[in-house]
């Protein structure tokens, strides 16, 4: 099998799953017990604050831990909305955000806020000039995500948060494909809340952080104890964040290594496919994206299809995000790039890691050459 789906999830690398083992059969204690065999738990969890704080300059009390990257940003938005609805009930994002977002602020809508959705370029960047001049005296929250999970654009976070900074305005990110992937800083960018997915950067799945700036005072998200100041009622996973604490500290120490070899895997692909094979699109930003993102539109094929003719051949692509391979309707990120629905409908993802080789590259190419002759020869 050859694996270039990485943005929908990543393998848990050996050296995570080795640090959760003896949390789930040695030392599984109740993070909030007040006993000993317990108190083991939540000094982990305190340790991983600041692990996480580090790699994206924070202060760990600013950390809290989630179940991923939806939670976060339903956290996030929700909240931020029901605490200051007081002062003002408008909400500005983007047209090609995570559906967590989207959903989120739709949800918000029906409680009686107004949302923005800011349109973006070609390249799926959003223009600064549309973001200012759609702030008012009503907004209380801008969500934009920090890169792009289906054609890897990266957006100006850091001119986005001196934007609301200075407008007043809670400035929120998706950072679920760009932590540990690019660099963070959250003060230098002026973030107010930031979210993270354990399973983008080979943590376990079903595990995330949220960063909440302090002087952010919001609603409790969950209810019940006291877990996480407060804010997120439940038992503490304490393996899972144990996992995702050690994949994150790998991560960011191989980053830079990382990065310059999967550029290096991307640019490869991308030169030999847009030579190899005619009607091919390549989609995102060609210099401001995620170092192992590759979306691209071949003209005359069916996406869908071609991803069953590659999963037969031993290669996992997706056409989009993984939340939504169930659903038939076209892209919404595509479409908001200016693509109609037959281009969106031709469009592949590829998402590379630091495991892939050069040799699997070649085979994809070659493989993909094969499979969209077969397709134009039939239409």
């Amino acid at each position: 099998m050859i694996y270039l789906d990485n943005a929908a999830t990543t393998k848990t690398c050996d050296e995570a799953i080795k640090a959760m083992t003896p949390y789930m059969n040695e030392k599984y204690g109740n993070p909030s017990s007040a006993y000993e065999f317990g108190n083991t738990g939540k000094e982990i969890m305190d340790e991983g604050r600041k692990k996480l704080a580090k790699i994206i300059n924070c202060s760990p009390e600013e950390i809290y831990y989630t179940s991923g990257g939806t939670e976060g940003d339903n956290f996030a938005i929700k909240q931020v909305a029901k605490t200051f609805r007081g002062r003002g009930r408008h909400i500005i994002t983007t047209k090609i955000e995570h559906h967590a977002v989207l959903h989120s602020c739709q949800a918000m809508e029906r409680e009686g806020f107004k949302v923005t959705y800011l349109d973006v370029d070609k390249n799926g960047r959003i223009r600064l000039n549309e973001l200012v001049n759609a702030i008012t005296n009503e907004t209380v929250l801008i969500s934009v995500m920090h890169a792009n999970n289906e054609i890897g654009t990266i957006e100006p976070i850091a001119k986005i948060g001196e934007i609301a900074r200075k407008t007043g305005v809670l400035f929120h990110t998706d950072a679920v494909q760009s932590f540990c992937h690019i660099p963070i800083d959250a003060k230098h960018m002026n973030i107010d809340l930031l979210s993270a997915s354990s399973h983008k950067f080979h943590g376990p799945k079903g595990v995330g952080f949220m960063y909440v700036r302090d002087g952010v005072k919001i609603y409790p998200f969950m209810d019940g104890g006291s877990q996480e100041k407060n804010l997120r009622a439940g038992t503490g996973n304490v393996p899972g964040i144990v996992g995702m604490v050690t994949a994150a500290a790998k991560a960011h120490d191989n980053m830079r290594k990382n990065v310059k070899y999967i550029v290096g895997l991307r640019d490869y692909f991308i030169s030999r496919i847009t030579r190899e094979i005619s009607g091919i699109k390549l989609n995102g930003h060609p210099v401001y994206r995620l170092p192992n993102n590759i979306n691209i539109t071949i003209n005359g094929v069916d996406g869908s299809v071609l991803m069953v003719m590659l999963d037969l051949k031993g290669i996992c692509v997706s056409t989009g995000s993984a939340c939504t391979q169930n659903n038939s309707t076209p892209s919404h990120v595509l479409l908001a790039t200016g693509l109609n629905e037959e281009e969106a409908g031709s469009s592949i993802r590829l998402t590379l890691s630091e495991e892939n080789t050069k040799e699997e590259i070649d085979y994809t190419i070659d493989t993909l050459k094969e499979e969209v002759r077969k397709l134009r020869e039939k239409s």
